[in-house]
């Protein structure tokens, strides 16, 4: 039996918790210590450390500071492991705490954070999901079930000093090119809500000025958001410190490639059950600077799409020259208005994108000046059928169902 190394209580606030953290830093604590080969179980806050409630109310959505996620169980330390090794993580098994069988899906307002369609979607919205087995579906968007695919959104080694400048340099320039922009280019250190495990008093305070946030992912993995990163994966990370520092947290139940409604796929709280190795040296044998991995084995059995296609011309006409964000972007937006002629709102079918287990795929970037990019709707997730045909499209639903909404203050 595997031994359980980091407990969560859903009931007490992640802050309390000293085997959690919610910044990158090399100062940060190893929590635990396990040999090359031990295998051993982690728990898991979701990523807001349970700031979202199972209700029909998206002020919560609205009002969360998002500058204390995410919240991540670690870091482990594996015995031998040192900079310039690859740390082995197998994703052996990964699953929903029994006490906590739902998630949510949101959209943030434009005002605090946004999201990859947020000038479409300004204001804060959500919907609920509820876990039947390995399916789920959700009392706010109907006529949809579909299996999960659960997968860590965010896992990752501990950066070393001078990996933890370069992110901070780079993005700190990125954001003096447009300070006011909203939502900003960039998340830049924040002290006031950092929290770093069991790092305290003057260390804490002198590590919080720097620690870098865990929005994007980046070299050394972070949220990468890959929803086919689930068990059975193999996961090779470049390690930076001793001990490698492996973290994890913002467990989804199923999300569509992109995970493009930001606060998006099913975030739920859970567990993993992994096991770890080390290769000796391995970035260099390998010529590793970002992590590598095989998928898991074990997929949605979904054989039947209606695939989106998106070019890089903007909503608005504007020309771009071989972007694949305005392409995948204006894919989409195509998706959603096929979905709103069935009954669905733009943003129950917003909703569905992010959740469902769509597929995104880069299908040309060499054609001057259109990249083109595809988004893959598998057509089985519904209870009804969307195809195409000579009858037009029938509205199965009938608008009496809505997705909370919380208007900007």
């Amino acid at each position: 039996m595997a031994e359980t190394l980091i407990k969560v209580d859903l009931t007490q606030s992640a802050f309390e918790n000293d085997m959690v953290h919610n910044r990158w830093h090399p100062d940060i604590p190893i929590v635990a210590w396990v040999k090359p080969g031990d295998d051993f179980i982690i728990e898991t806050y979701d990523w807001t450390g349970g700031f979202i409630k199972n209700n029909d109310d998206a002020s919560d959505v609205r009002d969360i500071d998002l500058s204390i996620v995410h919240f991540l169980s670690g870091p482990i330390g594996v015995k031998g492991a040192e900079p310039g090794d690859l740390l082995v993580v197998d994703l052996l098994d990964i699953g929903a705490k029994p006490e906590s069988q739902w998630g949510f899906n949101g959209f943030f307002s434009k005002q605090n954070g946004g999201g990859f369609l947020t000038d479409q979607f300004p204001l804060a919205q959500k919907s609920i999901w509820d876990f039947e087995g390995m399916f789920t579906k959700s009392r706010h968007v109907p006529g949809v079930r579909y299996a999960g695919l659960i997968h860590p959104g965010l896992i990752g080694c501990l950066p070393d000093p001078k990996l933890l400048e370069t992110w901070n340099t780079r993005e700190e320039a990125l954001i003096a090119t447009n300070p006011t922009r909203v939502p900003g280019l960039a998340n830049p250190p924040f002290a006031p809500t950092a929290h770093l495990g069991r790092l305290e008093g003057e260390a804490k305070a002198k590590a919080a000025a720097t620690a870098a946030r865990t929005v994007p992912p980046r070299e050394h993995g972070g949220n990468c958001d890959i929803k086919d990163l689930s068990r059975g994966s193999k996961i090779y990370f470049p390690v930076y410190v001793p001990g490698g520092g492996l973290s994890m947290g913002d467990l989804h139940f199923s999300q569509g490639d992109g995970e493009i409604t930001f606060c998006g796929a099913i975030e739920m709280a859970g567990w993993l059950h992994l096991k770890v190795d080390v290769i000796k040296d391995g970035m260099s044998k390998y010529g590793i600077k970002n992590p590598i991995f095989k998928p898991s084995p074990i997929t949605p059995n979904y054989n039947d799409y209606l695939i989106f296609e998106g070019i890089s011309v903007d909503e608005h006409g504007g020309q771009h020259y071989l972007d694949v964000t305005v392409a995948y972007r204006q894919a989409c937006l195509n998706a959603i208005e096929y979905l709103k002629k069935f009954g669905y709102s733009g943003a129950q079918a917003y909703s569905i994108l992010g959740t469902a287990p769509v597929q995104g795929h880069v299908s040309g970037v060499v054609d001057v000046p259109n990249a083109c990019a595809t988004l893959w709707l598998p057509t089985q997730i519904f209870e009804f059928d969307i195809s195409p045909s000579a009858a037009g499209p029938i509205k199965y639903l009938d608008g009496s169902v809505e997705m909370p909404i919380a208007p900007d203050k």
